[in-house]
C-alpha cells in the first residue's frame, strides 16, 4: 500500500473555531473535547469574547476568524465550524477564504428541519440571547423569515453566565433556563414541530428539552456529526 501525505495532523477532519471564553464547559458542550466521537481540531480565536462576538455582532474580528480558519486547514481539518451560532454572519467570508466546507452555525439547520415536519408546524429556534440575535444572523444562515425564536436572556443563570463570561456555573439552574425557555416558546407557537438550538453550549440540555416538550431537538451536536459524516463517510467491510 502507498500513502500520500501533506497534512501535520491526520484522523481529525473537523477544525473548529473556539471564542476565547473561560466560562466551564461540560461534557456536551462544543468546547469539550469529550463530546465528540471523532477526533477534533480547535483553534482559539483571541479577543472573540463572548460579549464581542454575541453582542457586539463579532465587529472587526472577521480576519482573524479567516486567519485561524486557514490555519486549521494547514494543519489537517477538512471542514470548519465554529463554537458559535452567532458566527453565521461570517459564513460566507469563511467559506469564501479556505478552500474546505464551513458549517458556522446551528441556524442553517431550520430551513433542513422546517422540510422534514408535517403540514402545519415549524422549527423554531432557543437562543443564548434574543435581543441580539438579529435579522440578519437568521439570513445568513438562511433560515426563513417568521421563524419563531425563543430565549434563555431572562432566566437565572446560563444567558448571564455566558456572555458575562464568568467562570463558576451552576448546571441545574442552567438546564432549568433551557427547559423553561424551550416551554415557553411552545406556549407561545403552538405551530412547533422542532426546536433548534443556537447555542452551542446548550447542547448538554437537548435531552431534557425534548423530553420537557416532546418535540425534535436538533443542535450543534446534530449538525456538526452530519458535517462530519459528508467528510469522513465510513467505510464497510469488505470495501
Amino acid at each position: 500500500m502507498i500513502v500520500t501525505g501533506g497534512k501535520a495532523v491526520y484522523g481529525a477532519a473537523v477544525g473548529i473555531l473556539m471564542l476565547e471564553a473561560r466560562f466551564p464547559r461540560i461534557p456536551g458542550d462544543m468546547g469539550n473535547a469529550l463530546t465528540w466521537p471523532f477526533p477534533v481540531l480547535y483553534r482559539v480565536v483571541r479577543d472573540a469574547s463572548p460579549d464581542r462576538v454575541v453582542r457586539q455582532g463579532a465587529a472587526g474580528l472577521t480576519d482573524a476568524f479567516i486567519a485561524a480558519a486557514r490555519d486549521l486547514v494547514a494543519d489537517g481539518a477538512d471542514g470548519i465550524t465554529t463554537n458559535c451560532g452567532f458566527l453565521s454572519l461570517i459564513q460566507q467570508d469563511l467559506a469564501a477564504a479556505v478552500g474546505v466546507p464551513v458549517a458556522t452555525s446551528s441556524l442553517m439547520q431550520v430551513a433542513m428541519v422546517n422540510r422534514l415536519l408535517p403540514p402545519g408546524r415549524r422549527a423554531g429556534i432557543l437562543t443564548v440571547s434574543g435581543s441580539s440575535l438579529t435579522a440578519a444572523h437568521l439570513a445568513a444562515a438562511g433560515v426563513p423569515e417568521g421563524t419563531p425564536v425563543g430565549s434563555t436572556e431572562g432566566g437565572r443563570e446560563f444567558t448571564r453566565v455566558l456572555l458575562d463570561n464568568e467562570d463558576r456555573l451552576d448546571v441545574a439552574a442552567a438546564r432549568a433556563d433551557n427547559v423553561e425557555a424551550a416551554r415557553a416558546l411552545q406556549a407561545h407557537h403552538p405551530d412547533l414541530g422542532a426546536i433548534v438550538l443556537e447555542c452551542t453550549n446548550t447542547i448538554p440540555y437537548a435531552a431534557d428539552i425534548r423530553a420537557a416538550t416532546g418535540l425534535a431537538t436538533f443542535s450543534m451536536e446534530s449538525f456538526v456529526s452530519w458535517f462530519h459524516a459528508g467528510l469522513v463517510p465510513r467505510r464497510y467491510p469488505p470495501g
